[in-house]
């Protein structure tokens, strides 16, 4: 469970950074900023969801 937390934490940080990158480039004329972000807000649900499931079913120790 770890691996896959800081996995996909550093997946939601490459999108950020893809998202800065295409601001500074695209100077605001292009979507693609738009999507990084887009998929850095999903990434960072389905993290939140998958952490709550797993307290929820006792997979990660709550004390």
């Amino acid at each position: 469970m770890k691996i896959f937390a800081i996995l996909l934490l550093l997946i939601i940080l490459y999108s950020l950074g893809s998202a800065l990158y295409y601001m500074l480039k695209d100077g605001g004329e292009s979507t693609r900023m738009v999507k990084s972000l887009t998929i850095r807000i999903v990434l960072s649900l389905v993290l939140f969801i998958v952490m709550m499931i797993s307290t929820y079913i006792n997979y990660i120790y709550k004390g």
